[in-house]
């Protein structure tokens, strides 16, 4: 029994022994290994230190898409409001050109009636004098033409 006991006191030691170096850990690193785990600590603080970076452009560019997106809007709101306008000054223009044309068409046909009945009233040499002076005018507006057309 002694002998079992020994053993058993033994046994209990080597592993009350054996979980302590489990539980303390070794310290000890061999010299490829600390290189390595140093170079992935190193790599890892520079993807850290790039993905701040981007994430700051991203930000950045974030903040101009809206700004930008911001004055889309306003050009957009500016550019139908400028079409609006455009189209009631045309359909004002066109409304006046149509007023234009009917005036016109009204005044043409009064004057029309009124010159017809003067111009029997009118004395004759006037009227040839006028006519004389215009058939020569125009022969010289004429051959101006012709000579700016020649060279």
């Amino acid at each position: 029994m002694l002998i079992r006991s020994r053993r058993a006191v033994m046994g209990l030691s080597a592993l009350g022994f054996g979980s302590m170096l489990l539980l303390a850990g070794c310290d000890f690193w061999p010299p490829a290994l600390q290189a390595q785990i140093e170079q992935l600590h190193s790599e890892a603080q520079q993807a850290a230190a790039d993905k701040a970076l981007l994430q700051n452009q991203l930000n950045a560019a974030n903040k101009a898409k809206e700004e930008l997106q911001i004055r889309v809007e306003d050009l957009t709101r500016v550019n139908k409001e400028k079409s609006a306008m455009i189209a009631n000054l045309e359909h004002t223009i066109a409304a006046a050109r149509e007023r234009a044309a009917k005036v016109v068409k009204t005044s043409v046909a009064k004057p029309a009636a009124k010159t017809v009945a003067k111009k029997p009233l009118k004395s004759s040499p006037k009227a040839s004098v006028k006519s004389s002076a215009k058939p020569t005018s125009s022969k010289k507006a004429k051959s101006t033409q012709a000579k700016r057309v020649t060279p």
